[in-house]
């Protein structure tokens, strides 16, 4: 062994500047949840599938998430925290919105979390482990984690069994025609947008005449 072997790791002023500024941002969300605040966004899992939307299209899909459930109505969102995330901001007091998501971490959001595995639709139980009720929420917004035909499925089976008619789905372009024969959903000319740019054609569709199917509302050209 080499007396260069016993020498501690030096790393590069830019590798120690970007460990600060992660150390950092781990300690700011950590004093967040610890303070009981419990409002701070996770960072994203791409293990779990997660792609946030950008700001501007979680607080569209939240702003019409409330306008169709009503200042007194019931949301349920499933597999898309950040759109939920946008609702606790901007909804009256008066209307409840609940979050459907297999990340443990989102217990952050107390009574308002329910977890839930794509795999078994129809296991719906509170932190309190009182299941949700039959055709009990005014709209259910949806984002299944992943683009496969198994999974839109069963996440259809839990929309149908909340929502008391109203569906409000993102997912993939290519999945648009089993959308359209599980839920009754049309493809809306708003397009759902990420922090982290994706590579495929993600669409919102909607089952009823939706607002994000307005003219304003067209994609860019």
């Amino acid at each position: 062994m080499c007396d260069s072997d016993d020498e501690p790791l030096q790393l590069s002023a830019h590798a120690m500047a970007a460990l600060r500024e992660f150390y950092s941002e781990q300690q700011q969300e950590d004093e967040s949840q610890a303070a009981g605040t419990g409002e701070q966004m996770p960072s994203e899992n791409w293990q779990l599938s997660q792609f946030w939307y950008d700001d501007a299209t979680a607080t569209a899909l939240a702003e019409e998430a409330i306008r169709e459930a009503g200042p007194s109505g019931r949301i349920a969102c499933i597999s898309c925290p950040t759109a939920y995330h946008k609702l606790r901001s901007i909804k009256p007091d008066t209307c409840q919105a609940i979050i459907l998501e297999f990340d443990e971490r989102f217990k952050q959001y107390g009574a308002d979390f329910v977890f839930y595995d794509y795999n078994q639709p129809l296991k719906l139980s509170t932190s309190t482990s009182e299941p949700l009720q039959e055709h009990s929420f005014d709209i259910v917004l949806a984002d299944p984690p992943f683009l496969a035909e198994e999974c839109l499925e069963k996440t259809s089976q839990t929309v149908k069994y909340l929502t008391r008619g109203k569906v409000l789905l993102c997912t993939g372009h290519i999945m648009g025609g089993l959308a359209q024969k599980l839920l009754g959903t049309h493809e809306c000319s708003f397009r759902p947008r990420h922090e982290n740019n994706l590579a495929n054609e993600f669409r919102c569709f909607a089952n009823y005449a939706s607002k994000l199917d307005a003219e304003g509302n067209a994609a860019p050209k």
